[in-house]
């Protein structure tokens, strides 16, 4: 298979079925949760990218995740394509073998599609639907981490066991470039975009996830994601999130010592409270409801991607955050074009 050289010379693409014997490599993976972290010893395992794109005006609105399946009977590489507009979903699978990843730094190839956290180059044509093009990103905005937090999961990362890791690869950047979508022309010049990724055996039984970065005030990007996590032999309710304004980071999590203080859902909305050290934070999220017989998104179980979910990425939230100790209001503002997943049985959250 011919692989892309665009980058020739500053990586190594290496096959996922040939493993990486570094030591050193398997260490600089830990801090750098962006990067390919599994290997061809793990069975039942997963791995995907999630890449958010929308348009300057809005108008246009995809999201595209790449990422393989390791599973006796079916391994596979797929790019999943979500139309953010109208709902609608693709799924382009690929041979194992033709995944590869690099050893020095996030860079993956699947097929002639190419991904980093600096592009992606689209070549999707599974007989129905076609994606051509190429997205540039633009002051790309990292998660800062550092020792005890090596990435948004905090010490949490260190752990062995975990059912899923979660990743954020860019909080915020500029996109520059254009997509040919079955024949038509998608232009993305000045939009924004926003890259996480997550990876494990499966994903959790129950779930809420929102995300958004396209506020009226700009260099504004929040996420936050509530789960029932599996722990030994019991299982509890963990989160994890942030809230990113104009250079000022505020990162929440069930082991930064912040709780839930509110948490009430529905088919199509959510009002969920995070009480911190030094801040609280109130999100409002609510989306369409879903029509029947609507397109689903596929997630893993046990590394087979055969669950099917339903994603929206035309909801809007209203963040509000506040300093604990006075009471003021730091920011208040709703989030347009977000992200919001209502996953599994969600009583399972409640407090």
């Amino acid at each position: 298979m011919q692989t892309h050289t665009q980058d020739s010379g500053f990586f190594t693409l290496r096959p996922y079925q040939r493993p990486l014997r570094s030591t050193i490599y398997n260490i600089r993976k830990i801090y750098n949760p962006h990067w390919f972290q599994g290997n061809t010893r793990r069975q039942q395992y997963f791995e995907g990218w999630y890449f958010k794109n929308v348009s300057n005006g809005g108008e246009h609105c995809w999201s595209f995740i790449p990422g393989i399946s390791l599973v006796k009977d079916d391994a596979h590489a797929f790019v999943q394509a979500i139309n953010g507009n109208s709902g609608e979903t693709c799924y382009f699978r690929f041979p194992a073998s033709e995944f590869l990843f690099s050893d020095q730094g996030f860079r993956i190839q699947i097929g002639n599609n190419y991904f980093s956290d600096q592009h992606i180059i689209l070549d999707l044509d599974n007989g129905k639907d076609k994606i051509k093009g190429q997205l540039h990103f633009e002051n790309i905005t990292p998660y800062p981490g550092q020792f005890t937090r090596p990435g948004i999961m905090g010490w949490y990362r260190y752990v062995p066991f975990m059912e899923c890791y979660h990743g954020v690869v860019s909080f915020d950047h500029g996109i520059r470039g254009q997509l040919s979508i079955n024949d038509v022309e998608a232009e993305f010049n000045g939009g924004r975009g926003y890259i996480e990724k997550d990876w494990g055996s499966s994903m959790p039984k129950a779930w809420i996830w929102m995300q958004t970065n396209h506020f009226d005030s700009p260099e504004t990007s929040f996420m936050l994601s509530v789960a029932r996590i599996p722990w030994i032999t019991k299982t509890f309710t963990g989160f994890l999130g942030f809230f990113l304004h104009q250079g000022h980071l505020i990162h929440f999590a069930t082991y930064t010592g912040a709780r839930i203080a509110r948490l009430e859902h529905s088919d199509t909305e959510a009002s969920i409270t995070i009480e911190g050290k030094k801040y609280i934070i109130h999100v409002y999220g609510e989306k369409p409801a879903s029509l029947p017989g609507a397109p689903k998104l596929k997630a893993p179980v046990l590394g087979n991607m055969d669950r099917m979910i339903h994603e929206s990425l035309n909801a809007n939230l209203r963040v509000t955050v506040k300093e604990k100790s006075s009471d003021n209001i730091l920011f208040t503002g709703q989030g347009r074009h977000a992200g919001l997943e209502f996953v599994g049985d969600l009583k399972l959250l409640d407090l």
